[in-house]
């Protein structure tokens, strides 16, 4: 199982959130499942929005918590959003080009699950791709092959609903080879000015999701903890798995569900993949 974390908010910088909480995303990342020995030590990635036109990309098949050159960068940069990733791989090489974040133009994606029977199903899934995109792909993933199925169904004019299409087709792909629960997902989505998440599972139980509670509410809560304090009353934390353990800090988001977090309120909206 991968892990990720999405940030939106007034700039910080990526280490408050990669290396600082007791359950940091790089301390996540040594952790295992009980059949696999290193469970995040396939990579990692982290992608942020700065002064370029297009969002910055750190990539590295190297386990994260090892690689100094992330922990000089994630303390030198600051960012208003970022999305940062540690890869379990679920049977594609590990190699830079299968490390998420995968961007295209604008866009930023992450995601944690897998396509089940990803190998008998991934060349009807490649050529149903749109032919412009298909030479953006770089490398072998369920993952990144799903990024680009969602950009060809309209993700850039619809991201919630590019999303649903491409979860509806993968799902009728799979059931038509006989796959009972073809597709497990939480996925991280961002154009640098929203931040988009979605929590789904064909059936079977998703991968956990949480977002963070309101910073303003939190202070309330813990008004002696100064970790608290510099972080702006619009930030909002998304994240495979709560980084501190802090009762009220964290909601889970349904299955189902999807969230976006932006300038004012949330917008949290069922997810219900569909076919075109």
């Amino acid at each position: 199982m991968c892990r990720w974390l999405g940030y939106f908010g007034d700039p910080i910088r990526p280490e408050e959130l990669l290396y600082q909480p007791a359950r940091s995303l790089i301390e996540q990342s040594k952790s295992h499942a009980p059949d696999v020995a290193i469970a995040n030590g396939d990579g990692y990635g982290l992608g942020w929005y700065g002064t370029a036109d297009q969002p910055g990309l750190f990539r590295s098949a190297s386990p994260a918590w090892g690689d100094r050159n992330l922990r000089e960068i994630s303390a030198q940069i600051s960012s208003p959003l970022f999305l940062a990733h540690v890869r379990a791989a679920t049977g594609t090489p590990v190699q830079q080009t299968n490390c998420h974040p995968f961007r295209h133009g604008d866009w930023m994606f992450v995601h944690n699950g897998l396509i089940d029977s990803y190998h008998r199903l991934r060349r009807d899934l490649l050529l149903r791709v749109d032919p412009e995109l298909f030479p953006c792909i770089e490398g072998s993933t369920d993952s990144e092959l799903m990024f680009y199925l969602a950009l060809t169904f309209g993700l850039a004019e619809d991201p919630l609903g590019g999303l649903e299409r491409m979860a509806g087709f993968v799902e009728a792909e799979g059931r038509r080879i006989g796959s009972e629960h073809p597709l497990q997902m939480t996925v991280g989505l961002t154009d640098g000015v929203r931040l988009y998440a979605a929590r789904y599972a064909s059936g079977i139980e998703a991968n956990t999701l949480y977002v963070s509670s309101s910073v303003r509410d939190i202070r309330l809560l813990y008004p002696e903890d100064e970790r608290f304090q510099h972080f702006s009353d619009n930030a909002r934390l998304i994240v495979s798995e709560p980084l501190v353990d802090l009762p009220g800090l964290w909601q889970e988001i349904p299955p189902g569900t999807a969230l976006v977090a932006q300038d004012g309120d949330d917008l949290t909206v069922p997810f219900r993949p569909h076919e075109l």
